[in-house]
């Protein structure tokens, strides 16, 4: 069960970036296994509950421990992350619903990272054939979030879009998101934190699965 994170989290998180080498991390390991890895594994059992049944939802839990094959100069990351996706070859071209920890704050909700071009073909044809659909949703997520989806978008669209309210999307290119930030603050320690937190993604799941009907 998910009872929180606590002060001592963000403390760790602080020191492995003002100390990202393997004598401190060492010294304080048991920090990072009490304070932030398994609460964070905790906190991705109970958000993971309402995709139990649903075929290929798998859930994702980050270690702090670079790939050593990046040859990356530092050895530990300055964030944990828990990733709900489906069971696809490569994560980044496909929709997630996640939640990250660093010593900023947290962050959770969308992310759509490198669609294939392919990809946002087929999607742009979808859109064009079924705009109603498709804008009644974006509508409808971004007023139960409060939080616009965004995206970063072509200089210059590959395709016009076949009426003036796709403009916008036709545009899409990378990065689309629906995220909410949160400064650290008294809210963030405690289990309420699980409970926000799966709240907006139940307000995002139908914009979630809407993007899987389009993954590779």
């Amino acid at each position: 069960m998910f009872e929180g994170f606590v002060p001592e989290t963000v403390d760790f998180l602080w020191g492995i970036r003002l100390n990202n080498n393997r004598e401190w991390f060492l010294e304080h390991k048991q920090d990072y296994v009490n304070h932030l890895y398994e609460p964070m594994k905790a906190l991705g059992k109970e958000l993971f509950q309402p995709f139990l049944e649903v075929p290929g939802e798998l859930l994702k839990v980050s270690r702090i421990y670079r790939d050593a094959r990046l040859h990356h100069p530092l050895p530990y990351k300055e964030s944990l992350w828990i990733c709900i996706r489906q069971d696809v070859a490569w994560w980044a071209e496909n929709p997630c619903l996640f939640f990250e920890i660093n010593p900023e704050g947290m962050d959770y909700g969308f992310f759509l990272w490198q669609p294939r071009v392919q990809t946002l073909k087929d999607m742009r044809t979808t859109w064009a054939a079924q705009p109603e659909k498709f804008l009644k949703l974006i509508k409808k997520t971004e007023k139960d979030t409060g939080i616009p989806i965004t995206a970063e978008t072509y200089k210059r669209p590959p395709q016009a879009a076949p009426i003036p309210e796709l403009e916008r999307f036709f545009a899409w290119k990378k990065a689309f998101s629906c995220i909410r930030h949160e400064d650290f603050s008294p809210d963030s320690f405690g289990p309420d934190l699980a409970l926000r937190v799966a709240d907006f993604f139940r307000k995002l799941t139908p914009l979630y699965n809407y993007f899987n009907q389009f993954k590779v």
